[in-house]
């Protein structure tokens, strides 16, 4: 097991790539900066729905590193919210908005019917290939149709929280970006520490989903940016590499998906 400790002279070089600013319990301002003092230099916090959207790209205004990716949650396509892409696409213009999302399917929940979500994605893959945007995306429990929606679409893919292994050979030939969350610290997640062993160097990301999915060292506790240090270490742990080098790999490979600054 490789040491985590950082090298004399060593800066990190680390990034949330998916963070929920606003639906965390403290202000935002506080947890940005204990991410700094963690090392975590930039976030893409995420907005899910319109209001959230507008939320987040404030904060993305307000916090130097902190960039914007804002969609509709498939959880939200029965809602007022599927109808309002108009807004979203004018939200998206915005220079801190950075990608598209998240958006996908969720077949596990059902909290919106199979149909209006599907549509709803494939409006915001649409909107996403008009403005060059990347996509995050959300599958739960829907890894065939998520295939076969994204198989239509031509632009960089984002699989955010990755949980889905019966995706991943698609995700591999497809040269899709991979991101894991705190739930590949999770002692009974050997499949997703597995296919994070898989995923090439150049294709792996990391993130929080804070405040949700606490990685497994501060497991209970609300999560935020600053603990995607825990996801990190995992990672390099069952990649067998360099906790330093692979943080700046990461760091490099989401300058390259979302098109940072």
């Amino acid at each position: 097991m490789r040491s985590g400790r950082l090298r004399p002279g060593r800066r990190r070089r680390v990034i949330d790539t998916h963070a929920h600013l606003d639906g965390g319990t403290d202000e935002a301002a506080a947890v940005v900066r204990r991410a700094q003092d963690a090392g975590v230099t930039r976030i893409v916090a995420v907005g899910s729905g319109i209001e959230s959207s507008r939320a987040t790209l404030r904060l993305a205004h307000d916090h130097d590193g902190v960039y914007a990716a804002l969609g509709i949650h498939p959880h939200q396509a029965g809602s007022d919210d599927a109808t309002r892409l108009a807004e979203l696409r004018e939200l998206l213009g915005d220079g801190r908005a950075v990608a598209v999302g998240e958006t996908g399917l969720d077949f596990y929940r059902d909290y919106a019917p199979h149909d209006a979500q599907l549509e709803l994605f494939e409006r915001q893959l649409a909107l996403a290939e008009e403005l060059a945007k990347p996509v995050v995306i959300h599958t739960r429990a829907a890894d065939e149709a998520t295939a076969r929606a994204l198989g239509r679409f031509g632009g960089t893919v984002v699989l955010h929280c990755f949980s889905s292994p019966g995706l991943l050979p698609v995700a591999l030939e497809r040269g899709y970006y991979v991101s894991f969350a705190g739930n590949v610290t999770f002692p009974k997640a050997a499949d997703l520490r597995v296919a994070a062993a898989a995923v090439p160097g150049d294709r792996l990301l990391a993130e929080t989903d804070s405040p949700y999915l606490a990685p497994q060292p501060v497991r209970g506790r609300e999560n935020e940016p600053a603990h995607v240090v825990h996801t990190l270490t995992t990672l390099a742990e069952v990649r067998g590499e360099d906790p330093q080098l692979l943080e700046a790999r990461i760091d490099a490979n989401a300058t390259a998906a979302f098109g940072l600054s």
